[in-house]
């Protein structure tokens, strides 16, 4: 028997899903290990193989490849906690990352934030200046050499820099992307001056033009190439040792895997890992339920993740920012506020409830952990107003403790507001459903989608208590909560479904009509570079599927919009296609008619992605189906819950998930208890359990009674 695994390591917990070839699913959620997330990921692959009855080493030795989600990445940016790096650049641009193209003030603000001009701040440069070296040399704008490299100068600026310190060095050279012949001599000098220092090349990280965002993108994935490689390199050897057959893959913002060998010459591409998985699952499960358009919505023990699928596509973007930095990297959009099951609930200056985006975290967690937390989070409030049950937490692995949710409820939002620890955790109920409601709804509509037309898949640990609500509130179409044999782990379910996934790309500045050989040899060169990094994946594919995208624009505009190019031959006729490809692009993102045509198109950065179709892929497997569509025997018993301000706390039937069949109509207002989640159905609904095993509640405003 052969198993792929997939694992999702959550700031709170860590979600682990094994398949098998007969599409058998086993899941299993254990705490995250913030010290040492390794610990955390190795328990989760234990609890799994404890679930399928058979040993580690059994579970692990047939596996096809563990698939692996890490928070490492983005914990170290967003805390600091990277290598100290030096930064090697042409003589005369070492100001660039301080000057940082003016972007820097206002990059990841929202309108009324960059607005705030009294306010606004850039934030201090990725390397301070005592860390920065320019040295001689000069490409053109066309990629020849103007000025030689200046060996003596670069061997000395890598000295000096060690001197400093720094094990880690990051070379961007001006118009590298078009000729990196230079930054190639300086990699050599790096290696020969101090072989222990890591090193990265804007050409291999980031070929893009735009010098700031280049720079940026190379130093932080040189910060983050170290630690991950730390990271990944005693994990790798404790899982073969443990008696692993296939590759440990690690997943990338883009939404695919690399092997971990792999992973830290290109660690900026792992930092939206665990934002991916979700979506990939999810992209997965509507092929196999016809849905085309999905709003995804991951509420984990910190955050709350939206992300969307379009035409059964998820929506990914060639960029994104992190710390108002930007970094060139495609990737699946999602965006996410500190809104999960940990997020703490506390009155502002103003005597305002807020709810996060600070989390209690797997350690001291919320107050009911009595584990030392005295905070109260969403978590907390939900055990109060009766959704969680207090004995049934993780399956009944843990016991909370609703005295400790509601006193700290009591005393950090009740008495300062005037409520009651019940008023308190309700109103704490309400304030993360309408921010929730709140993300989603600016998420669809900015894209210019209505939500109506959308589907909620909602998942995670607190994803599924949350949703009926929000997903009302967003005036959805449907709501999904995948459940079956993935219950909170989608995530992880969504890395043992995904593929390999490798992207070059280059900038290339013309204006359209380009010349046809220029685009040829262009994409050529990118099609090489992506089969020659499949093949060094070190897995076997089922198939490989390589697809060309392009960056252009409207002459003088200042960005770029993505569009696909047609596979095989380039003729002027293909280019005349993208150009039209380029437009209806275009007009679906900003309206019909809003491009501009007589400004003339210009062509900006070419692009590879290349998919290696694994040969095996779990999908979710049927559920046992019912006799008829009464649900009362899966029953267990009755307790006041609170699901709708309007309505209070009600008696709700509370259901074992275990029981429900395919075909099972449940009547709100209910609770559904998973092992790992649990499932509201508000009054006035009632939800159906699909073939899949899946939750399905429909949204339309018809159907509530």
């Amino acid at each position: 028997m052969r198993y792929v695994i997939g694992v999702d390591v959550g700031g709170t917990f860590t979600d682990a899903v094994a398949a098998d070839e007969n599409g058998r699913i086993a899941g299993a959620k254990t705490p995250s290990t913030p010290d040492d997330y390794s610990r955390g990921v190795l328990d989760a692959i234990a609890a799994l193989a404890a679930q399928l009855g058979i040993g580690e080493r059994e579970l692990l030795g047939s596996t096809a490849y563990v698939a692996h989600g890490t928070t490492a990445s983005i914990n170290a940016l967003v805390t600091g906690d990277v290598e100290p790096a030096g930064f090697i650049t042409t003589k005369g641009h070492g100001d660039s990352i301080a000057i940082m193209n003016v972007e820097g003030r206002y990059l990841g603000l929202s309108a009324h934030e960059a607005q705030d001009i009294l306010h606004t701040r850039k934030p201090a440069p990725l390397v301070p200046k005592s860390r920065v070296a320019e040295v001689t040399e000069r490409i053109d704008q066309a990629g020849a050499v103007v000025v030689d490299l200046n060996s003596d100068e670069v061997r000395a600026a890598v000295e000096r820099l060690v001197a400093t310190g720094v094990r880690a060095i990051a070379v961007s050279l001006l118009w590298s992307f078009q000729n990196p012949v230079h930054e190639h001599r300086v990699r050599e000098i790096v290696n020969e001056t101090a072989p222990e220092v890591f090193v990265a090349l804007s050409s291999d990280v980031s070929p893009r033009i735009r010098e700031f965002a280049r720079n940026a993108t190379t130093i932080m994935s040189t910060q983050l190439g170290p630690p991950l490689r730390r990271y990944l390199e005693p994990l790798e050897r404790e899982l073969a040792d443990r008696g692993l057959a296939g590759p440990l893959l690690i997943m990338q913002s883009s939404g695919g895997t690399i092997a971990a060998e792999e992973a830290p010459g290109s660690a900026i591409t792992t930092v939206g890992s665990v934002l991916s998985g979700g979506v990939v699952g999810a992209t997965r499960l509507a092929q196999q339920l016809g849905h085309r358009n999905v709003i995804t919505a991951d509420v984990g023990g910190t955050t709350f993740l939206v992300g969307m699928i379009v035409g059964g596509e998820p929506v990914r973007s060639s960029s994104t920012i992190i710390n108002q930095h930007p970094v060139n990297v495609p990737t699946i959009k999602v965006s996410v506020i500190g809104s999960g099951g940990g997020a703490i609930a506390w009155i502002d200056d103003g005597g305002n409830l807020r709810v996060g985006p600070h989390s209690a975290a797997a350690v001291p967690g919320p107050a009911a952990y009595g584990a030392g937390g005295t905070r109260p989070t969403v978590t907390d409030a939900d055990v109060v107003l009766g959704i969680i049950d207090p004995d049934y937490f993780l399956g009944g692995r843990r016991t909370l403790r609703a005295d400790l949710a509601a006193e700290a409820l009591l005393e950090h939002v009740g008495r300062p507001l005037g409520l009651t620890a019940e008023q308190a955790a309700a109103a704490v109920y309400e304030v993360q459903n309408a921010q929730t409601a709140d993300l989603a709804r600016k998420v669809v509509v900015e894209s210019g989608h209505d939500p109506r037309e959308f589907a909620v898949y909602a998942f995670g640990g607190a994803g599924p208590i949350h949703a009926s609500a929000f997903a009302t509130e967003l005036g959805a179409g449907e709501l999904v909560v995948p459940l079956g044999a993935a219950a909170s782990g989608f995530s992880a379910y969504g890395l043992a479904a995904s593929d390999v996934v490798v992207t070059a790309e280059l900038s290339d500045p013309a204006p359209f009509p380009l010349d046809p050989a220029v685009v040829q040899a262009n994409f050529d060169r990118l099609e090489q570079q992506v089969r020659d990094a499949l093949d060094r994946q070190g897995v076997d594919y089922a198939s490989v599927e390589l697809r060309r995208v392009f960056d252009a624009r409207y002459t003088a505009q200042m960005f770029e919009v993505s569009a696909a190019a047609p596979d095989g031959a380039v003729d002027a006729e293909t280019v005349a296609l993208m150009a039209k490809s380029f437009e209806q692009r275009y007009a679906e993102l900003y309206g019909e008619g809003s491009g501009f045509p007589a400004a003339g198109l210009q062509m900006i950065t070419y692009r590879v992605r290349g998919v290696g179709r694994l040969s095996f892929r779990p999908s979710l497997p049927e559920h046992a189906r019912a006799d008829g569509g009464d649900a009362d025997a899966a029953i267990k018993r009755r307790r006041p819950v609170f699901l709708e301000v309007g309505r209070g706390f009600e008696d709700t039937a509370i259901y074992d998930y275990e029981l429900l069949r395919a075909g099972h109509v449940v009547p709100g207002p209910a609770v559904i208890e998973v092992p790992t989640t649990t499932v509201t159905i508000p009054s006035g609904r009632e939800a159906r359990v699909d073939e899949l095993g899946n939750i399905r509640v429909n949204l339309d405003r018809g159907s509530h009674r």
